[in-house]
């Protein structure tokens, strides 16, 4: 069977798979009409490339997908009888995807030489400016949905409103609002600070002692409106304490935490490096393990049979190392980085290889926002398949959220969240860098390369 008889057969399949009323153009409403022409669509949903489609959308939903090339003119004529507009964009040798998923970041800031003494001079405000900014970035990556997972003045809830509202560009946000942690923890905010600064952080501040101020602090990110829990049972290695690893909150306190989240109809993230860490998170009911690192084989029994999420963050051990070397850190954060970063990507390789479920995820902030696509290629490297890694950053990370409905996937009644990369990259999986178009809702952000002007 020749390569151009395969493709016949697809596009017969794929149109036979939707509804009658997608086919025709005069089934459109009167609505805005984009025509994408790819020259290869990825289904994630089965696991298989598609030949050459066309995405058909209108009013900010996929409304036709159809096998091969069509003839533009009966849309063109549609819209522009109904006084709207029409888009042509032709993908003659791209692959387009669903708008990617990254299940771990902090789009509020982003680590620099200065970050640490940054705290005692910028304001909230200026941390909410700067986030418009990697929001944007993070879009144009072709990242149209993000987990935001711990800012500390609630910053992403105020973004994610105004991405919401149109006044700004970004993905689709899922804040965690504040991070939720221990006294002296890694969600600590004043670790570091000299003792007449540093007071005495409590449940409105997301630091928690006991089961009781758990639930204060889970009714307290309710009432700011976040839309999940990030918590901390483990150290970490950015903040200025000494330990990436040791466990940092109790079975019972973490139990509370997912009592009072479930509660609220809230998943729970859980930052745990260290193997102790991670089993008192899984044991307490927490919906993924964020970076893993020291998760031995106990830990991945225990994952598969809670049905815990993990997301692996392999970029940002490997910037943090390589930052330490460049003396970014104070001297107890440069060894954590130095511990942790050789060893995250082996982690997640073995992850794999047990069967433990895997979201993708980053961690953007700890290295420039916008690179998050440089996680493909390691979680290629500790022995993923191309295939999996791109399910792991859309139908998997999808179901994280709860949204496999909404996300994940391009099919015809979805929001209209596209993108496209050059070539293939089921064979070249750094194809994923180099983003050319990027479409959210229905809107152009990325052509050809270049942002679309605001």
């Amino acid at each position: 069977m020749t390569a151009r008889s395969r493709r016949a057969l697809v596009s017969v399949a794929l149109l036979l798979s939707l509804p009658a009323a997608a086919l025709a153009a005069d089934a459109l409403p009167h609505q805005d009409i984009s025509v994408l022409h790819c020259a290869r669509l990825l289904d994630t949903a089965a696991g298989r490339m598609l030949g050459e489609t066309t995405v058909v959308v209108a009013g900010g939903r996929i409304r036709e997908l159809r096998a091969g090339a069509v003839d533009t003119g009966p849309y063109r004529k549609d819209a522009i009888a109904a006084g709207a507009t029409f888009q042509y964009v032709d993908l003659p040798s791209s692959t387009c995807l669903p708008g990617l998923i990254d299940s771990h970041v902090h789009l509020t800031m982003q680590f620099s030489r200065s970050t640490y003494s940054d705290k005692f001079r910028l304001n909230p405000a200026d941390y909410a400016i700067l986030s418009t900014v990697y929001a944007r970035r993070t879009l144009l990556a072709g990242f149209t949905t993000v987990r935001n997972l711990g800012d500390e003045h609630n910053e992403s809830i105020a973004l994610r409103n105004a991405i919401n509202a149109g006044t700004v560009p970004g993905p689709h946000i899922f804040s965690a609002g504040q991070f939720i942690g221990t006294t002296g923890g890694h969600a600590d905010p004043t670790n570091g600070f000299r003792m007449d600064l540093a007071g005495d952080p409590g449940p409105k501040d997301g630091i928690i002692d006991s089961p009781e101020d758990a639930w204060k602090a889970v009714r307290q990110h309710y009432k700011d409106g976040a839309d999940l829990i990030k918590i901390m049972p483990s150290g970490g290695v950015l903040d200025e304490s000494s330990s990436a690893d040791n466990a940092q909150m109790t079975i019972p306190e973490i139990q509370a935490v997912v009592a009072a989240a479930h509660d609220y109809g809230f998943t729970v993230a859980a930052h745990a490096h260290g193997a102790e860490a991670i089993r008192r998170a899984v044991i307490g009911g927490v919906d993924s393990i964020e970076h893993g690192t020291f998760m031995d084989d106990a830990d991945m029994k225990l994952m598969k049979e809670h049905g815990t999420w993990y997301v692996p963050t392999i970029i940002a051990g490997k910037f943090a190392e390589e930052k330490a070397k460049e003396g970014w850190y104070p001297p107890q954060v440069t060894a954590k980085a130095e511990q942790v970063g050789p060893i995250i990507q082996a982690t997640a390789g073995k992850a794999y290889k047990a069967g433990v479920k895997i979201a993708f995820g980053t961690d953007a902030g700890v290295y420039p926002h916008g690179e998050n696509a440089k996680e493909f290629e390691y979680m290629v490297q500790a022995g993923m398949p191309p295939m999996f890694v791109l399910q792991a950053a859309t139908t998997h990370a999808a179901e994280l959220l709860h949204k496999q409905d909404q996300y994940g996937r391009i099919a015809v009644g979805r929001g209209a969240d596209v993108i496209a990369v050059p070539g293939n990259p089921l064979d070249d999986i750094t194809a994923m860098q180099h983003v050319s178009f990027v479409m959210k809702d229905g809107v152009i952000y990325k052509e050809a390369g270049k942002p679309t002007p605001l």
